[in-house]
């Protein structure tokens, strides 16, 4: 099947939603409200069910649910992604294939994970999953999750196929948007560089700190897009100490724990993921402290629309 023209443009500021849970179980009132927030930020797009939101530990049930509320509280007013890949393609296939049912915009698809799989490999992973599914493919390119690398002649060979319409790269590599090609939608998933790849042309990023920092987040890439790159500098410099405390861990765990100082969203995570070590919570409270207004450890709600977080 080829991919339908696609309507709604991806780009900017786009939250790698976490995924809310109460005791153990996925929290449908708590995404809900968060999704909320996020979108009278200003996001503009929602990733949902991806390593951030804790995809892999999702039930089929809790999935449909995340990307039912997702796309009912978006209202076609932003693009929603959903993270579909997995190890096997024919899984991918069916994850992709109920997204596109559910209303999705696009799919995020991770090269292939655990299996290693070659170039030629990958390169037939995607050409199949194309083929028989009409969601928009966004590549996602992260080796240090999937300990394969995507080699240039690969990307160039994705670019050809109809379907696929743009990479993710979450090396935190900015040069490698030199050598993608042109007309390909070129994203990143490392907030730490997402700057530097917007400045160098980028189209956006998917951002874990946006769950925390929404409006602050998408001043800057838009502020960057816009080429006014000394105030995108300035919030950049004002964030890095967040995207460091955030990176000392899983970030569902980190951007989990942060959250629960700042919007009362429970930390729970799912095993094997855990709580965070003291030593991350301290560096945590230390990253959020220049946020905050009052001095009881938290963000003072009323004004935290106001600032941008």
């Amino acid at each position: 099947m080829n991919s339908p023209t696609f309507q709604r443009r991806i780009g900017g500021a786009i939250t790698a939603l976490i995924t809310p849970f109460h005791d153990g179980a996925f929290d449908s009132v708590a995404l809900m409200a968060h999704v909320e927030w996020q979108l009278l930020s200003g996001i503009d797009g929602l990733l949902v069910c991806s390593l951030t939101g804790e995809g892999p530990t999702l039930t089929e049930t809790e999935r449909i649910r995340a990307i039912e509320i997702c796309v009912e509280l978006s209202e076609d007013k932003v693009p929603v992604i959903v993270a579909t890949g997995t190890n096997d393609t024919a899984t991918t296939i069916k994850e992709t294939i109920q997204a596109q049912r559910l209303g999705a915009d696009a799919a995020l698809v991770t090269v292939p994970y655990y299996s290693k799989p070659t170039q030629k490999g990958v390169l037939h992973h995607f050409a199949r999953l194309a083929a028989q599914t009409e969601l928009p493919i966004i590549v996602h390119n992260q080796p240090s999750h999937t300990a394969v690398d995507l080699a240039l002649a690969t990307v160039a060979q994705l670019a050809k196929i109809p379907g696929i319409i743009g990479i993710a790269d979450g090396s935190g590599d900015v040069s490698r948007i030199d050598l993608w090609p042109e007309r390909f939608g070129l994203f990143t998933s490392n907030d730490a560089s997402a700057l530097g790849f917007t400045t160098a042309h980028g189209h956006g990023c998917f951002s874990s700190a946006a769950n925390i920092v929404p409006r602050l987040f998408r001043s800057m890439q838009h502020s960057a897009a816009c080429g006014n790159v000394s105030a995108a500098r300035s919030i950049d410099e004002r964030l890095q100490p967040l995207f460091s405390a955030l990176a000392r861990e899983s970030e569902p765990a980190t951007v989990k724990h942060t959250m629960s100082l700042v919007r009362d969203i429970e930390a729970d995570v799912r095993l094997p993921l855990v709580s965070v070590t003291r030593e991350t919570a301290v560096a945590i409270q230390a990253a959020i402290t220049p946020f905050q207004l009052d001095g009881s450890g938290r963000f003072a709600s009323r004004h935290a629309y106001r600032l941008g977080l």
